[in-house]
């Protein structure tokens, strides 16, 4: 979902020695630190498996069950409905022989009577029908029978007559349906009027499969709004109906562009597919065009899209259409696309779209992952800021740097979670942590710079450190953690949590506890290890820890299981025997349950700095720790963390004058 997130990076010099040793005095400083529990053994829940390998790892064993689909779509644009086919080819990889299924049937939570109207923070002021379901079968062996099936709320169980066989049990599951599109209420899905047409904006538009893995078993947890997706992957295959004039920016490869496309198009396409530059596909005038004359009859747009766990679509008759070549490592053919109404088109809006667009997918590529897909789409709508694998909805009214973040963003989330398949309604920080992250990066590339840093004018007042800014939310003793579902989260709490906090946390532990270069091996080795795969949490953690080679329980334990509170505090500092030649003995306590390395800044009376560094085995035993800076010049002060890079609760006693 849309995000907003900045962080400022500071790269750390250090120079020097640190030499730490338990203080030599009675211990008067107020402290609830408490370092055996920090550093308490034992911290991972369960012992590496034959499925998930104590390396963070999947393990020799490790299986994921497999959906394909074959998809059939028309919109009706006049009563703005979607009439489907959907069959769905399940393999059964599990070692477990499943006696029934489990579908999502998410478009039932704009029904009057979905659990999603107890869950204040979506509830919509509209309704529809949801799913109206005309027939579902199951074909097993070659043979074909109704299903005995149970719809409940967002999801449908179909009670097998036999159970479906492990290790590669195969099942054809076919259902026909219609749904009502929501208006602009859908917030993830919609239609909504502009000057030349409709825009539609598909998504969540068939019966997806539930998964089935070895956390949960069947993962069944309803579609409430704030939660996302979870779901397998496979090959999809599927066509889409609409009048004439409409363009379908579909996600994948379109197969049948002769039959949809005229001649003057495909040449541009011909021609987009080698240029860096953004190509007109379709231009403003030919909308108008469009209108007034090709809306009579319908074609059929033929899309496919190998390995994914989702598809979605747009479709309108008032699209603009550009597009450019994406330049990627391994030299795979890819297309980056925008459509958008007149009413957004401009250089200062989205004129730039596509560049937008194409930069951060090649910037993604060359820094974690090579993006897969012959094609990525933005899509201007109201359904703004939302992902899906190869295509994006954003707003369509944004502009500018706005419209820069929110598509970096969104399709920052085709590597969390569409190639990186965590579980978004489990745990949301997975896929909105992760994507944050690296979104500030990208911000900072981007054209020199263009649009960075990444501010949040609501969240991150101008000339604010990220890290100060996210000691309110640490304070709140109401603040859930970010190990919380995303559903429990109030919407007071969803950025802090959901996005902010895991994307601070993912920037100290590069910037701050590993450094750039173990952080981004390890976090490159976490993504090539679990694409196209399901990572559990411990996973992520196992394998940091392993390709880092860093026990960091402690900062998962406090950072991401708990709200733990940092303080720490310079108490001395004096000349050793009085005698500044034998260097300054500086006094330091941890307050409070968290740990950090800790920064610590020597100012001294001529203007120069030296800075030394505390690593977090320091507090591994002591609440108090003395350093000794080996130095003969006059020094004036000494300041911990002098950047702001951790969340410091109390800076009131990060420093001190030396007399």
């Amino acid at each position: 979902m849309k995000f907003i997130y900045t962080c400022v990076c500071v790269a750390l010099l250090f120079s020097g020695t640190v030499n730490a040793q338990q203080a030599n005095r009675q211990d008067t400083v107020i402290s609830s630190y408490n370092p055996a529990e920090l550093f308490a053994p034992l911290f991972y829940k369960y012992r590496g498996s034959q499925n998930h390998s104590a390396n963070g790892a999947p393990g020799p064993k490790y299986w994921q069950n497999r959906a394909d689909y074959i998809l059939n779509a028309t919109i009706d644009t006049i009563a703005n409905t979607l009439t489907g086919n959907a069959t769905i080819n399940y393999k059964n990889n599990s070692p477990d022989k499943l006696d029934f299924l489990w579908l999502q049937l998410d478009q039932n939570t704009y029904k009057a009577d979905a659990l999603s109207n107890s869950f204040t923070s979506y509830v919509a002021k509209e309704r529809t029908r949801g799913y109206e379901i005309s027939s579902v079968t199951v074909t097993v062996n070659g043979k074909t029978q109704k299903a005995n099936y149970l719809v409940t709320d967002t999801r449908m169980q179909i009670k097998l007559a036999s159970p479906l066989n492990a290790d590669g049990g195969t099942i054809s599951i076919n259902i026909a349906y219609k749904y009502t599109i929501p208006g602009t209420f859908g917030n993830r899905t919609d239609w909504n009027q502009t000057k030349n047409g409709k825009i539609y904006e598909i998504a969540q538009w068939y019966p997806r499969m539930c998964v089935y893995d070895d956390a949960q078993g069947w993962d069944t947890l309803p579609f409430l709004g704030s939660g996302e997706f979870y779901l397998e992957y496979g090959d999809f295959d599927y066509k889409v109906t609409v009048p004439t004039g409409m363009i379908v920016a579909g996600a994948g490869e379109l197969l049948n562009p002769q039959e949809v496309l005229n001649a003057l198009q495909l040449a541009r396409l011909a021609n987009a597919r080698k240029s860096d530059k953004t190509i007109m596909i379709r231009t403003a005038d030919e909308v108008l065009t469009a209108t007034k004359t090709s809306l009579k009859g319908t074609k059929t747009w033929h899309f496919k899209m190998l390995n994914t766990r989702d598809v979605a679509f747009g479709a309108s008759s008032a699209y603009i259409w550009d597009a450019a070549k994406v330049n990627l490592p391994n030299n795979k053919p890819c297309l980056a696309m925008s459509v958008y109404p007149v009413e957004s088109a401009g250089n200062d809006a989205w004129g730039r779209a596509t560049e937008y667009l194409k930069e951060s997918i090649e910037y993604f590529s060359k820094k974690w992952f090579v993006y897969p897909w012959p094609v990525a789409i933005n899509e201007a709508g109201t359904a703004a800021g939302m992902e899906y694998p190869g295509i994006v909805f954003d707003g369509i009214t944004d502009k500018g740097k706005e419209l820069y973040w929110v598509t970096a963003h969104e399709i920052g989330h085709n590597w969390f979670p569409m190639i990186v398949g965590s579980n978004e309604r489990r745990f949301g920080w997975m896929d909105e942590g992760f994507n944050t992250f690296i979104d500030v990066y990208a911000s900072d590339n981007f054209n020199g710079g263009e649009y960075a840093p990444k501010r949040d004018d609501e969240y991150a007042p101008k000339g604010g450190y990220p890290a100060d800014e996210i000691v309110p939310t640490i304070l709140d003793p109401n603040a859930p953690t970010i190990m919380s579902i995303p559903d429990a989260t109030p919407e007071k709490y969803r950025h802090p949590i959901t996005y902010f906090k895991p994307a601070l946390g993912l920037v100290m532990l590069r910037e701050h506890i590993l450094g750039p270069a173990r952080f981004d091996y390890a976090f490159k080795h976490y993504i090539e290890t679990w694409a196209y795969k399901h990572p559990q949490p411990e996973d992520f953690f196992r394998s940091m820890e392993n390709a880092a080679g860093e026990d960091l329980s402690w900062f998962w334990r406090s950072w991401y299981y708990n709200n733990y509170k940092l303080d720490v505090a310079v108490i001395d500092a004096r000349y050793a025997d009085k005698d500044k030649k034998r260097g300054l003995n500086v006094t330091i306590a941890n307050k409070e349950q968290m740990a950090m390395p800790v920064k610590v800044a020597v100012k001294f009376k001529d203007g120069g700095i030296m800075y030394k560094r505390l690593p977090v085995v320091t507090w591994i035993q002591n609440k108090i720790a003395v350093i000794n800076l080996e130095t003969i010049k006059e020094i004036a002060s000494v300041e911990l963390d002098p950047d702001h890079e951790v969340p410091d609760i109390n800076r009131a006693n990060n420093s001190i004058k030396v007399k």
